[in-house]
């Protein structure tokens, strides 16, 4: 009786996910400890957006078929929530934040893939990438005094020629 009375919410809004990949290895590993290296991006209308460093001070936003980042291993796709966005207010989205991501900006530790993706979720769907994500770039922000000099402002390889700048 009280099973009938229940009533299941509705789902509206469209679905925005995060796709992790493995960067290393080691995850196989780590990944049951909680840590692990990993890639991030942002994945909504069917299309996957990560940041990446660069030289340029232009957006290092890259625009990706999902769950295809540079032949990386796809650890998880997680749905972080939905977005009322439609899809035309959601590229203007993207646009506008991507303004924010020069690729020049980027930092291994202080400002990576996973902080613009923890940035986009939470602006979307009002909801954060789960800890485990970005949590090596956490600890070594406590410990960052022990790296060598200079090892957290190397950019990543340079995306490859299926990945396009969003301008």
């Amino acid at each position: 009786m009280l099973c009938g009375m229940m009533r299941k919410k509705k789902k509206t809004g469209t679905p925005v996910y995060i796709n992790v990949y493995d960067l290393m290895p080691v995850n196989r590993y780590t990944y049951w400890f909680g840590l692990g290296f990993y890639h991030s991006g942002v994945q909504v209308y069917g299309v996957e957006y990560a940041f990446g460093g660069s030289d340029s001070s232009r957006p290092g936003i890259v625009k990706l078929e999902p769950r295809h980042f540079q032949g990386l291993h796809v650890r998880k796709s997680i749905l972080i929530g939905r977005t009322e966005m439609n899809e035309k207010e959601c590229q203007e989205f993207i646009k506008k934040i991507a303004k924010e991501y020069p690729g020049n900006s980027y930092n291994i530790i202080y400002r990576n893939c996973n902080h613009f993706a923890n940035d986009t979720c939470r602006r979307l769907t009002k909801k954060s990438i789960p800890g485990w994500v970005n949590r090596l770039a956490r600890l070594n922000f406590l410990y960052s005094c022990l790296l060598p000099d200079g090892w957290n402002e190397i950019p990543p390889r340079p995306a490859v020629a299926a990945t396009r700048n969003i301008k």
